[in-house]
Parts: structure tokens; sequence; C-alpha cells
């Protein structure tokens, strides 16, 4: 099983990369599934049906979501319906939506969950239970399980991949918009990159305008951050060989295409 996953998309920019250039990272890599991190997709904030749709059309199996799940209210309207859009699992009991799917392709059954940290971000329920009661759940049906963990902190995805290492196949981190050179494979089997990186604008601050990030450093005044709509883009994934019967990663690579890391086809 070969898993490619997109790092968060931000705004038009990002989504136009998807459309440009997931044909062809599918044509390149040859992947059975494919997930797409969509919570920043609508202006930077959330994600509508829309563009949920649209990531599927451009060849999204799933889409993984964190913090900015409800920025945009519209999702409250289709959330319960979006079969392949998974949320974080470990908001209360009761939020609408979904943190873990089961999806069957090519005859092989695939868990697809999403978790959110702690450290620095809203306090919610525990990752690290829910993740164990979830994993428990998914190794009933496959041994091949994919965790979005959408954290703030290196430490606490880092405390997540070794808890978890040799239960799941692969987990790869969300949120923080820059991608890391750690991709690896721990002892016991599992895929891990600390963060997959971003989507989106280029010449930005994590997919903001330079000049209100900056304004907000120099000032500390309240200042409203955009999605530049144009300029140089980024997109920012990486590719997952997964044994078929273990479930056991035997491969993770990142992929980062800007103007300084060019497209390559072969």
């Amino acid at each position: 099983m070969k898993i490619l996953f997109v790092g968060d998309v931000v705004g038009s920019p990002g989504r136009e990369m998807v459309k440009e250039y997931l044909p062809k990272l599918k044509l390149k890599y040859r992947p059975q599934l494919t997930i797409v991190n969509g919570e920043n997709a609508a202006a930077g904030r959330g994600i509508t049906q829309k563009i949920y749709r649209e990531f599927l059309d451009a060849g999204a199996n799933a889409i993984t979501l964190g913090n900015h799940t409800w920025d945009n209210k519209e999702i409250f309207d289709f959330i319960d319906d979006a079969k392949y859009m998974i949320r974080p699992a470990n908001f209360p009991d009761g939020t609408p939506g979904k943190g873990l799917i089961f999806l069957k392709i090519e005859g092989l059954e695939i868990a697809i969950i999403n978790l959110q940290g702690r450290t620095f971000m809203n306090a919610i329920d525990d990752p690290f239970k829910k993740a164990e009661e979830l994993v428990k759940k998914a190794k009933s049906k496959t041994n091949i399980i994919f965790v979005d963990f959408h954290a703030e902190t290196t430490s606490e995805k880092q405390a997540m991949g070794w808890y978890l290492d040799g239960k799941i196949s692969a987990l790869v981190g969300t949120h923080t918009h820059v991608q890391t050179a750690d991709c690896r494979i721990l002892p016991n089997g599992t895929a891990y990159m600390t963060d997959v990186g971003m989507t989106g604008p280029y010449d930005a601050i994590l997919g903001m305008e330079k000049d209100a990030v900056i304004k907000k450093f120099l000032t500390s005044l309240p200042v409203r951050f955009e999605v530049p709509k144009s300029g140089r883009k980024i997109l920012s994934a990486c590719i997952i060989d997964i044994h078929n019967k273990t479930g056991k990663a035997t491969s993770i690579q990142n992929i980062l295409i800007n103007d300084d890391h060019p497209f390559i086809s072969e």
C-alpha cells in the first residue's frame, strides 16, 4: 500500500497547487490512497462543502482537518454527511463528524485517524488515550493504520510517534506549516514525520501575508491575517510505502514543490 499525503492546504493558492500537481504526483508515485489536510483550505480558515468536493474530484480519497475545523460555519451543514472527511477524534463526545474512517481500496481495508494535540492549543480530550482507543478499534479490521496528528510542538508529535510505534503504519504531523527533515521508520515499523508542511503561498509567513505578520511582531497590536491570492506557491507532501499484510512501513519520503525545488516528473 502506497499512501500520498498532502500537507495543510492554505486558501486559493493551496487549492490551485492541489489541482495542478496532485494528478502529476499520482502519475509519478502511483499511490493507492491519497489524503489531503484541508483545514485551512477556505481562505485559511476551515473548509466548505464545495472545496471538499473539489479535493475529491482532484484525486483525494480522504480529507483530514485540525484546529480550524469549525472556523467556516458551513461545515455544520455537511460534515456528518461527508463520509471521506475526518476531524480530530479527541474533540469532546457529541461533536459532529468522525475522527476515524475505514476505506477499502484494491481489496485492502485502511484506517485513517485524525488527532489534535493539546500543548499550546485548545484544551480538548487527551489525544494519547483517544489514540489508544481508536487504534484498538482499527486493529479489529486492519493492520494498515494512518494517523494525521495535528499539533503545535515537535515534542508532543514525537511523543505520539514513539507511543504508537509498532501499533500503526504511519504518523505524520500537520499544523505548523513548515516541512521537517526527519522522515524515518521508527524501530517497530511506524513511518514518522514531525510535520509535512503546507501547500499554498510560498512568499508568505505560514501562508499569511508577510507584512501583517511582521506588524504583529513589531507592535503586538491586533492584526487581521489574510492569505495572499497571488505570487509564488508551494506544495508539501510525503509518500509512504506500507506492507499490505503486516501494516509495517517500509519507506517514507518527503515531497517539496516550489520555485527552489521544481517538480520533476521522472
